[in-house]
């Protein structure tokens, strides 16, 4: 158990009072104390409310062998002193100087048996029902660990639950550290995927160009200069659609398919993409719906879907 230990509340505090107050009545004494104890000091916690009380509140004392409260923690249970001045260990005791030659305390524990500090009475003089009493001074001892006990376990739950709340949160923050990391790093890995595939797409359509530009045509004018050897004509045929074929898979097909269209078929074909229909590409350009679909047949057949059942827009996506 830890040694930290919970501040007494004032409502407790407030119960403490009344219980010393009846304690002083019961036992018919000036003085009932609760003494609170942090070594080396000793003092005053709570006290009676009594005219002949010498012991005000946060009065406090060292402990020191001629203290009757150190008596009480040196035996680990009571001390009772009938007269201090007829019982030579305590002839010269602190408390007489109060006059204080009749004692009895008990001492107060927190639940882990650690001191807290002590009940007692104190007299004048030889004090026959305060001796009767000691029974209940006893029973009183008990409710004051009792609410120790409690306030122990209430302050150790609260630690606890604070300490959870606390490592929750360093979880949470953790938590969210690492996702704002892996985030981080997704997006790094989309922007360098991205470049990649732009680089590839930019390497490709060079390819694509320079085999157009610089090698198709020539397969032309080859094809004007061949003979009539017909086995010359189909390799030559076969290498065509070959370097076509590469050719093909190589270039963005979305961007070939917009190549033969117009640039109001291009808008529309863009629309039905993000899933807009006839009505509201017309309305969006001011157009009738009839236009709209002279547009969208005119896409289809473009793109090779004149009389078939395809959707256009799963098609355009599809290439995209």
């Amino acid at each position: 158990m830890p040694r930290d230990r919970p501040k007494i509340p004032k409502d407790t505090l407030v119960n403490w009072q009344q219980l010393v107050d009846l304690v002083a009545q019961l036992a018919d004494v000036p003085a009932s104390l609760i003494m609170k104890t942090d070594a080396p000091e000793h003092a005053v916690l709570i006290t009676s409310d009594h005219p002949d009380n010498p012991y005000p509140v946060g009065l406090s004392f060292q402990l020191n062998p001629k203290l009757y409260c150190q008596g009480v923690f040196e035996r680990d249970g009571e001390l009772v002193v009938e007269d201090a001045s007829c019982d030579p260990a305590w002839a010269d005791n602190d408390d007489l100087e109060h006059g204080m030659s009749f004692y009895i305390g008990l001492p107060l524990k927190w639940p882990d048996g650690t001191v807290f500090g002590t009940i007692c009475v104190l007299d004048r003089k030889r004090n026959r029902q305060a001796l009767l009493f000691r029974e209940g001074l006893g029973q009183f001892a008990r409710i004051i660990e009792s609410d120790l006990a409690l306030l122990q376990e209430v302050y150790l739950r609260r630690a606890l639950e604070e300490k959870l709340n606390e490592t929750l949160t360093q979880l949470e923050n953790r938590v969210a550290e690492r996702t704002r990391e892996l985030q981080e790093t997704n997006t790094a890995l989309r922007v360098l995927l991205s470049s990649l595939d732009d680089d590839r797409k930019s390497r490709d359509h060079e390819i694509v160009e320079q085999v157009r530009n610089r090698v198709l045509p020539y397969l032309d004018k080859v094809r004007s200069h061949l003979g009539r050897d017909e086995a010359q004509h189909v390799y030559l045929d076969l290498a065509e659609n070959n370097l076509n074929e590469i050719t093909s898979s190589m270039s963005d097909k979305l961007t070939d398919a917009f190549a033969v269209m117009t640039p109001t078929e291009i808008e529309v074909a863009q629309m039905v993409m993000f899933g807009k229909t006839t009505k509201d590409i017309a309305k969006a350009l001011s157009r009738e719906t009839s236009t709209i679909d002279f547009h969208r047949n005119n896409i289809r057949r473009k793109l090779g879907l004149d009389g078939r059942s395809q959707n256009l827009r799963s098609h355009l996506l599809a290439i995209s």
